[in-house]
């Protein structure tokens, strides 16, 4: 045997296992898809965060996809154990985590039901315990998909003024009563104790910060340091919460879950350069949908460098607006009547089947799935702009369409 000869099988054993290794990346390049473009993610945090940033951005990144289990003070009744139970990617939601909302008339004024377990059902529980339904006293009933969550930053960080101005022309502001815990800051107004609302289907909410609370407490039965009262099921009877200590979280988890809310990157546009997009973007304006569907805001100034006074396009102005009858869940919040909507954004508007099962779901409850189901049901305010989109020829809707679809 030779000398050499075990250094020889070593070198021929090192080429043997580059040769496999080589294979195996080849195989794996065929069998696994190359990573997407960014403008087709949309969960991801936004360019320009610092290193300290982007640690915050991942803290809350893993509380908003934590489940909670029973020891940890989930439930006893909820919807989804987890944030990403509802917004899986940070899209809109899907008909199977639908939430419901119920109310009733008292003496002409609305009654939310909270002794009776309003507004929201809460149709799971933990084992032993008896899931909610609709009250039977109710009077209005509104099922809502859970919203898309990208760019929310942006739209928080829009000054209380550039809402209001934008109301002298068309729609009006949702002004809503603070919850307990609201403390103003430069940027808010308040008129009559009552404030500008901007999250939600019909803008109830002011802040990320209480959306954050309430959903935390209605869809998945955590109670924090602002809403220490367990849900529990009024048809069974008080003292029913789940035998964990509340609160169940605290303060530091809802400032995570916010600032990873703030710090989502907005949607970004695709094919801006095809000529039907550039058209259908020109019809689009033409037809008087930006009254409502807003191309461009600006942010007013922020403790976050990358949100402090830019613009940004998420193509909706905050308000809310009468959709006609057809829209009309009799369901009021804040100021807005069952027929008010907050004009909502249409960025992300082409990626929604992506994190909807491949299928899309539109309107407030996921009862369309089509642009031309959506825009004939547009009524009140919309009625003329959705008249003049069906009017159009053949070329210039599916323009639209494909401009839509870019967003």
């Amino acid at each position: 045997m030779p000398k050499n000869y075990p250094a020889r099988m070593n070198k021929k054993l090192m080429v043997l296992l580059l040769i496999c290794s080589g294979i195996i990346l080849f195989s794996c390049k065929k069998l696994f898809p190359p990573e997407p473009p960014g403008n087709e993610v949309l969960a991801a945090p936004m360019e320009g965060l610092t290193k300290a940033q982007l640690a915050s951005h991942a803290a809350g990144d893993e509380l908003f996809a934590k489940i909670y289990t029973q020891s940890e003070g989930l439930g006893p009744i909820f919807i989804q154990s987890s944030c990403e139970g509802c917004h899986v990617g940070d899209g809109k939601g899907h008909p199977f985590t639908m939430v419901t909302r119920f109310a009733r008339l008292t003496q002409g004024t609305i009654d939310y039901m909270e002794d009776l377990g309003g507004p929201q059902v809460q149709n799971r529980a933990l084992s032993g315990y008896v899931p909610e339904g609709v009250h039977e006293s109710a009077d209005f009933v509104s099922q809502r998909l859970a919203p898309l969550l990208t760019g929310l930053g942006f739209l928080a960080a829009v000054h209380d003024s550039t809402i209001i101005n934008m109301a002298l022309k068309m729609g009006k502001v949702n002004w809503v009563e603070p919850p307990d815990y609201f403390v103003p800051t430069a940027d808010h107004i308040s008129v009559a104790g009552r404030f500008v609302g901007r999250f939600g289907k019909k803008a109830k909410e002011i802040r990320i910060f209480d959306q954050v609370v309430f959903a935390l407490k209605e869809d998945i039965g955590i109670t924090s340091d602002f809403d220490l009262e367990d849900p529990f099921n009024h048809l069974v009877g008080n003292n029913t919460g789940d035998n964990v200590a509340d609160p169940e979280v605290g303060k530091d988890v809802i400032n995570n879950l916010v600032f990873y809310l703030r710090t989502l990157k907005a949607p970004e546009r695709r094919n801006i350069d095809d000529p039907d997009v550039i058209a259908g973007e020109k019809l689009f304006a033409d037809l008087g949908c930006i009254n409502c569907h807003k191309p461009t805001l600006k942010t007013a100034k922020s403790d976050i460098a990358v949100l402090s006074e830019v613009e940004f396009h998420p193509f909706t102005d905050l308000l809310i607006h009468d959709m006609g009858d057809d829209l009309d869940d009799g369901f009021p919040e804040g100021s807005a009547t069952g027929s008010e909507w907050r004009t909502p954004p249409l960025w992300g508007l082409g990626l929604a089947k992506d994190v909807q099962g491949g299928e899309r779901y539109l309107l407030h409850d996921g009862s369309a799935s089509t642009i031309d189901e959506v825009l004939k049901v547009h009524g009140g305010e919309a009625m003329s702009a959705s008249a003049a989109f069906f009017s159009l020829s053949e070329e210039d809707h599916d323009k639209v369409i494909t401009f839509l679809n870019s967003l």
